[in-house]
């Protein structure tokens, strides 16, 4: 019991490597994909959730982002134990150069203790899908599965010179 006590607050410690802001180390690694000139999409899913699995019909997320070489990805999992990698490569989602997975470690999928904030931008909804350029949040669809075309637009009008 008490080298699982040890292991658990290792792994707590871990998790919680946190930044002056209070953020996690997943938290970091985004904010400094966004922090980048070109157009960062955040898309925050969950192997469990059936909006999150949807998305993926038709290839979707897979031709999407071979369709935006331009834009960053970052697919962060949340409220899941399983990181979803697998099943993300099965529906195409893999080595695309323009693409990273991350998981957050918290895992617990609702009440008290669950995520509530991403870098200090509430997040309640799996899935959501954030829009950033130059470090600044444009679009968040905080209200679940994502319209394609909606979202291309989005990253349009990001991209527009009159948003920078």
């Amino acid at each position: 019991m008490k080298n699982l006590l040890l292991l658990f607050l290792g792994i707590a410690t871990l998790a919680r490597a946190a930044s002056p802001a209070g953020w996690l180390l997943v938290e970091e690694e985004v904010a400094a994909e966004v922090a980048k000139p070109q157009v960062t999409v955040v898309h925050f899913w969950a192997p469990w959730c059936p909006n999150s699995t949807a998305e993926h019909k038709d290839r979707g997320w897979a031709t999407f982002l071979g369709a935006n070489p331009g834009v960053r990805f970052v697919f962060v999992t949340i409220r899941s134990s399983d990181d979803g990698y697998a099943y993300l490569e099965r529906q195409g989602v893999k080595a695309q150069p323009n693409l990273r997975l991350l998981h957050h470690p918290n895992h617990l999928r609702k009440g008290e203790g669950s995520i509530r904030n991403f870098m200090d931008i509430p997040l309640s909804w799996v899935p959501s899908t954030w829009v950033f350029r130059d470090g600044k949040l444009r679009y968040a669809l905080n209200y679940g599965e994502v319209r394609f075309p909606l979202l291309q637009q989005l990253i349009r009008d990001a991209a527009d010179e009159w948003a920078h």
